[in-house]
């Protein structure tokens, strides 16, 4: 990991508790999200991400649940050959304008393996009880 000095100033990501699935992530930056507005926020971390992993970016409950504020892209991915600065798209659901201020714990970070998928092309596909039925199609 690498941090612009901005982010050093912070305490780095950390996980809240021993069991925490995700480690806090903190902006770097003052920022202001409207309602109904989405940004950009800087958290001044550089990652290098083992091949084969990538790291998903997930939105903070208790943000979703007081402010009405989450991530655009949940869960967003930081792929393994990425190199720049790990930025947070937040949105503002809520009602009132949503500050952050550097050192606000915005997101978390969960790192996954990936598995890579084969892509053939076939003659067709086998019939299931689903179908082709979506969105909703079920109940």
């Amino acid at each position: 990991m690498k941090r612009t000095e901005a982010a050093r100033r912070l305490a780095p990501p950390a996980y809240a508790t021993e069991g925490s699935a995700g480690a806090d992530l903190a902006a770097c930056e003052s920022v202001v999200v409207p309602p109904g507005e989405w940004r950009a926020v800087a958290t001044g971390i550089f990652l290098e991400i083992p091949r084969g992993y990538e790291i998903q970016l997930r939105p903070r409950s208790g943000l979703a649940l007081r402010r009405g504020v989450t991530l655009l892209n949940a869960p967003g991915t930081i792929d393994s050959d990425y190199r720049g600065e790990v930025k947070v798209l937040v949105v503002n659901h809520g009602r009132e304008p949503f500050r952050i201020a550097p050192g606000d714990r915005i997101a978390q970070m969960v790192l996954q393996p990936v598995v890579v998928m084969n892509f053939e092309e076939g003659g067709g596909l086998s019939e299931t009880e689903r179908g082709s039925g979506g969105f909703g199609s079920t109940g």
